[in-house]
């Protein structure tokens, strides 16, 4: 999968809303989930892959089941999707 992928920035949007409605930084999220903040970053931006060990510890911190941050995420990308059908409509 391509770096920067859709799938991939959908999922780090998720993950990083998810961390403002819970009200922490990065580095919070990062001392949580015992990951590295500059990893946390590059995972928000869709620049980074992530493996299933690593989505464990973050659904963990984030206090989500895998399958409800795989919802928001495509909750996110239908979103995206809509808001293009509706760009390219006008």
């Amino acid at each position: 999968m391509p770096v920067n992928s859709p799938s991939l920035t959908d999922l780090g949007a998720a993950i990083k809303a998810r961390r403002h409605e819970l009200g922490l930084t990065q580095g919070q999220m990062a001392v949580r989930s015992g990951l590295n903040q500059r990893w946390m970053s590059n995972v928000e931006t869709g620049k980074r892959n992530l493996s299933y060990s690593s989505l464990c510890r973050l659904v963990s911190a984030l206090d989500l089941s895998l399958s409800e941050l795989i919802a928001r995420a495509e909750a996110t990308a239908a979103a995206e999707c809509a808001g293009s059908d509706l760009r390219s409509q006008s």
